[in-house]
């Protein structure tokens, strides 16, 4: 789990598992339907088929992303005021 928040890591974590077997599910059962007619024809429909997981995937690992950035540069912040507070003592 790499968000701080507990609940909102869970969540995210959770959504993220979501989509992950959402693209999973529509690639094979689509590959599966068309198996029979033809390969390209599957491989093609798997591809599409897997989009809206994918999509969702990079959306959720974006948001996990920036709240790390966040966090980092919070960190950073304090550290900064910390340095400058120290500096300006006489």
């Amino acid at each position: 789990m790499r968000l701080q928040a507990k609940p909102l890591g869970f969540i995210v974590n959770f959504m993220l598992g979501i989509a992950w077997a959402s693209m999973l599910i529509g690639a094979v059962t689509s590959f599966l339907s068309f198996y029979s007619d033809s390969l390209a024809f599957a491989i093609v429909s798997a591809g599409i088929a897997s989009l809206p997981g994918m999509v969702v995937v990079l959306l959720l690992e974006h948001f996990i992303t920036s709240k790390e950035k966040l966090a980092e540069l919070q960190k950073q912040t304090k550290l900064l005021e910390a340095l400058q507070a120290q500096g300006s003592r006489p």
